[in-house]
């Protein structure tokens, strides 16, 4: 199965505004293994950014100045998503925000639907986790996803941490470390099974009373397999 993880940034936070996407992050996914393939460009939005969004994210407007716009590089990015299983965060921002970039560029199919499924992880955390926070940092301190190089804001940081993020939530595989370099980060040999560790916490032991023992005794001597009880028989594998 194959799967693209994939995050935006943008320039605010409503196309309605006329807000558009300066940066898109993917990364590919493939019988849930991290394959190293990923697709990334930063774009030129042709109008401001907010000073919010830039806060988040970083990203100038004169950092962008010699960027490709959308329709230069929307038959690289239509390709690479193709037949896959979009996971995103926030589904409805990010689908929200490519869709209307299709549009502007009025493309015959101006809908992200249509060339992927599509993923909303922050649905499925909420599902897991009713009434706890689910952001995509939230997500990686409950999974154990090493994000402490994330300085600020990135559609490809983003991305590879939500996959890293999407795979424990689903099947108990793999941390991420943003100091670890490609090859160990992707490498198609190297799987971390995280588990909850609380060193917090103290076992603490309820030993029986002698009336539940007692009592204990009594079931066990209604339980019987050829004149004995299987759970009194200490050379008996159960």
């Amino acid at each position: 199965m194959r799967q693209v993880v994939l995050d935006t940034e943008t320039t605010g936070l409503s196309t309605a505004k006329g807000h558009r996407v300066i940066e898109i992050g993917c990364v590919e996914i493939v019988d849930r293994r991290l394959t190293g393939q990923e697709f990334h460009s930063f774009l030129n939005p042709d109008r401001d950014i907010d000073e919010g969004a830039e806060r988040v994210h970083g990203i100038s407007r004169s950092a962008l100045e010699g960027s490709p716009r959308f329709p230069e590089i929307v038959d690289e990015f239509l390709k690479f998503l193709n037949g896959s299983e979009l996971i995103i965060h926030n589904a409805g921002f990010d689908v929200g925000f490519l869709d209307n970039e299709l549009k502007l560029m009025e493309y015959p199919q101006p809908d992200i639907a249509s060339h992927a499924m599509v993923l909303d992880s922050l649905s499925l955390a909420r599902e897991m986790h009713p009434g706890q926070r689910n952001s995509l940092d939230a997500l990686c301190k409950r999974y154990g996803v090493d994000a402490t190089k994330r300085d600020v804001h990135g559609a490809l940081i983003d991305a590879e941490l939500l996959a890293y993020v999407y795979l424990a939530m689903t099947g108990g595989q793999a941390t991420l470390s943003l100091d670890e370099d490609k090859e160990s980060k992707f490498g198609v040999d190297k799987e971390v099974i995280v588990r909850s560790s609380r060193n917090d916490l103290n076992l603490i032991v309820i030993k029986a009373s002698k009336e539940e023992e007692e009592a204990h005794e009594a079931i066990l001597d209604k339980i019987k397999n050829s004149g004995s009880c299987l759970f009194r028989n200490k050379k008996t594998k159960v």
